[in-house]
């Protein structure tokens, strides 16, 4: 390991040092594209508003046990709002979970001024842009790694990672070198060797909730174990 660095990255870094460097990231053509072009022609329900139109960073307490991961931010949820699962359907599940698990402040999260906190709790994501059809590409999640590398190496107190849906789950298990990786499935748990849990959820994505694959109840179990796992 290099001189000046702990856990692989720079011993100065900082939670906002990476906030900073996220939101001002461009390495991905394809997403910077689609990110502004959404920003620009924007959703007739959202036409008055001024969209982020920028990757979008971590959000939560800097002394969480919990991180929970998702895939990246909405085209008209994150990408509008400027926080990670805000101002979207997904995020209104997300939220309202945690809320009932006594991780966050309030049960709703409309912007990134809307008086939020999270406790115990951080939230992050896989890939920071808005991806075309919610689907980025292997290399655009690569190119988003270090920064998740860099919240993982900084988020000390973390025990259990929260991965909302196979995406973030892949996305994890390739950042931690978990090898064999054991299928992904709905409340699956995976312990690592330095005593870390991976935590797997169903994302909480119209396509899952509004077709029952995914209940309030089935989330609701999954944030009380993660609040177990964490030691309370």
């Amino acid at each position: 390991m290099p001189p000046g660095t702990v856990g692989g990255v720079s011993a100065s870094d900082s939670l906002p040092q990476v906030e900073a460097d996220i939101v001002t990231c461009r390495l991905c053509p394809r997403l910077v594209g689609w990110r502004e072009q959404v920003a620009i022609e924007r959703r007739a329900s959202f036409k008055d508003q001024e969209y982020w139109g920028r990757p979008v960073p971590g959000f939560g307490d800097p002394r969480a046990r919990i991180l929970v991961v998702g895939l990246a931010p909405a085209a008209h949820g994150g990408n509008r709002t400027g926080r990670v699962f805000t101002g979207d359907r997904s995020g209104d599940w997300l939220y309202r979970a945690m809320f009932r698990a006594g991780l966050a402040s309030q049960p709703t999260s409309v912007d990134r001024f809307d008086g939020l906190t999270l406790h115990n709790a951080y939230v992050s994501a896989a890939v920071r842009c808005a991806p075309p059809a919610n689907k980025p590409l292997p290399e655009e999640r690569a190119a988003c790694a270090p920064f998740l590398a860099r919240e993982l190496a900084l988020l000390t107190e973390v025990r259990v990672i929260v991965c909302l849906g196979s995406f973030a789950y892949e996305a994890m298990g390739a950042q931690l070198g978990v090898r064999p990786r054991p299928k992904f499935g709905h409340a699956s748990e995976v312990e690592l060797r330095d005593g870390r849990v991976l935590l797997c959820s169903f994302h909480p994505s119209q396509q899952n909730t509004f077709t029952g694959k995914l209940t309030e109840a089935m989330l609701d179990a999954v944030f009380e174990r993660a609040v177990v796992l964490a030691g309370g």
